[in-house]
């Protein structure tokens, strides 16, 4: 899906009210596109633990505008099922990332004490 406001739109349509009742939702899921604008930033919010991170932070109901009460875990699904074609796991994004020696580098030589002169 294009952006934030496709997917509101297709919500509307699913769970009734207006595209702007869901914004907020596909927007958090999407503003990792900033970090990184392809395909991969989804790797950081659509996965099964995203939609848990997306309750615990959008809460658990959205009120939308046709008096109904819609659970932030079906415009979550609605959104990574839309974008994926399915709701993997971090571990499914992970296992295809290519292991970097940096990621395995203690720091040497790092002073982390604010006070020099002591």
């Amino acid at each position: 899906m294009a952006d934030a406001y496709h997917h509101a739109v297709s919500t509307a349509k699913k769970f009734g009210g207006d595209p702007h009742d869901y914004i907020h939702v596909h927007y958090w899921f999407d503003e990792t596109k900033a970090h990184f604008p392809d395909p991969r930033h989804r790797a950081l919010r659509h996965h099964a633990e995203g939609i848990a991170w997306a309750i615990k932070t959008l809460g658990f109901t959205v009120h939308n505008s046709a008096s109904k009460e819609i659970p932030i875990r079906l415009i979550a699904e609605q959104h990574i099922v839309e974008d994926c074609g399915w709701i993997p796991t971090i571990k499914d994004w992970l296992i295809h990332m290519n292991f970097e020696a940096w990621m395995d580098k203690p720091m040497k030589n790092l002073d982390t004490t604010t006070d020099k002169g002591a």
